[in-house]
């Protein structure tokens, strides 16, 4: 499966490079539709025996750009949740996106029910890549306030979309955006709950994960190359040495995470992929910190890849909640019988 990482990696290498044109959102979804047209978003399903494979292409696209990342992420996700609950509500190919934020000041009701199709009212917030992609799994809530997700095709009257306030420099591209809705027409992918209580909405969680990792791994290897080329430096090379315990020490939590997928597929994964996303934030974070101190400026500002995913990576890993999702995961520790963390 490494040979299918590599494959992906070498067909978008040349669309990394336009991303630095005067065009990035056209760059972005050119690339994203020839991933499309050569399969390259059909991804091994999580859960079905090659969850790490499917992890392995993530990272892959994560170490090339984190806004190309955050599309083919949204993308691949998309199309897993469709196969998990059998939906296929719209005939023609496209991009898809999966806006399940809910902030308090941002709901989406539906109404007029009509064997499976709806309508949307409402304004849906931190819609990633809404300006790129032509579909959307977004999820909804009816008068009883129970919840549903439901499938959208963005070009249609009655949708609209506000990037005003998006002001970010790190994933500029790829604008999490503010999309209004006002009697549009959507389709119920599955039952009311069905998307929270799925198996795959923890294991599509830790594809997150698999892209912080890439796009860590990425920077590492700028610090890796300029010590192997550059004059002695026993400081680098203590950087180097913190870099190689935290990758190694994430990518063999990645892995046991992806084996218990796998062997439990039809099991709550929340606890693995919560402990999974903890320690490749923190990883991620430590990398960041050693690379930059032992490479300096210059390739921040001579490195067009380097200094684009050091500002990207920043805020992309800011999905993670910090201390919220550590409290979160101290919960569900405390609320069990006994700890694990024998040898």
């Amino acid at each position: 499966m490494r040979d299918d990482a590599i494959t992906l990696e070498t067909a978008l290498a040349s669309f990394a490079q336009r991303l630095n044109a005067a065009a990035p959102d056209a760059a972005l979804r050119a690339a994203m539709i020839r991933c499309i047209e050569s399969d390259l978003d059909r991804l091994p399903l999580p859960g079905a025996g090659r969850t790490l494979a499917r992890w392995q292409q993530l990272a892959a696209v994560a170490g090339i750009d984190l806004a190309l990342f955050k599309l083919f992420e949204g993308h691949t996700d998309a199309l897993a949740i469709l196969a998990e609950l059998n939906a296929a509500p719209f005939a023609g190919h496209g991009i898809w996106g999966v806006w399940a934020a809910e902030p308090p000041n941002a709901r989406v009701r539906v109404s007029q029910p009509d064997n499976g199709q709806v309508r949307l009212d409402g304004r849906k917030a931190w819609c990633s890549g809404a300006q790129q992609v032509d579909y959307a799994l977004l999820t909804a809530w009816d008068a009883d306030d129970r919840p549903y997700l439901v499938a959208v095709q963005l070009d249609q009257p009655g949708v609209s979309i506000d990037a005003q306030a998006w002001q970010a420099v790190g994933m500029a591209s790829t604008a999490s955006v503010d999309v209004h809705l006002d009697n549009a027409v959507g389709h119920c992918v599955g039952e009311s709950g069905d998307y929270l209580a799925r198996p795959g909405f923890w294991q599509g969680g830790a594809g997150i994960a698999a892209g912080w990792y890439g796009a860590a791994v990425a920077l590492a290897r700028s610090l890796h190359q300029q010590r192997r080329q550059g004059r002695p430096d026993p400081h680098a090379d203590a950087h180097l040495g913190s870099v190689d315990a935290a990758l190694l020490g994430a990518a063999a939590a990645m892995r046991e995470c992806a084996a218990w997928i796998d062997a439990h597929p039809r099991e709550d994964a929340r606890l693995p992929v919560q402990r999974l996303r903890a320690q490749v934030e923190m990883a991620v974070e430590q990398v960041s910190r050693h690379v930059g101190r032992a490479l300096g400026a210059t390739p921040f500002c001579r490195d067009a890849h380097f200094a684009r995913l050091a500002a990207d990576l920043p805020v992309f890993i800011r999905q993670s909640h910090a201390e919220r999702d550590l409290a979160q995961l101290g919960q569900v520790l405390a609320a069990r019988d006994a700890e694990d963390w024998s040898l």
